[in-house]
């Protein structure tokens, strides 16, 4: 099962972790994958970007998968300054990360 969420504006300490906080009750309720979109998130501070790692690891100690898509300028020239866009999943928009799912599971397509 997959989680959408969207978040906007600026993702700073307090709204990563109130999304960290979003993410993990998904994850508890059955969700595998959550899916960030941030095509509304105009700038990103590097405690938000600490706090998405927390994120990731938390998502892994329970087998789930913690992907991006629609990064916005500003967002993307951060992922890059730190080089996580090497560690977390990044597709261009929902469309590439729906693409993406269908070819490594064609059932996919079931749960959209």
């Amino acid at each position: 099962m997959i989680k959408i969420f969207k978040p906007v504006g600026i993702l700073d300490r307090i709204q990563a972790k109130k999304l960290h906080l979003e993410v993990d009750n998904a994850i508890k309720a059955g969700s595998k994958i959550a899916l960030i979109d941030m095509q509304a998130v105009t700038l990103i501070d590097s405690s938000a970007l600490g706090e998405l790692v927390v994120l990731l690891k938390a998502i892994r100690t329970k087998d789930g998968k913690l992907c991006f898509c629609s990064v916005g300028q500003q967002p993307k020239m951060v992922f890059e300054l730190t080089g996580m866009e090497k560690v977390f999943h990044i597709f261009s928009d929902q469309e590439a990360f729906h693409q993406h799912q269908i070819a490594i599971n064609p059932e996919h397509h079931l749960l959209r």
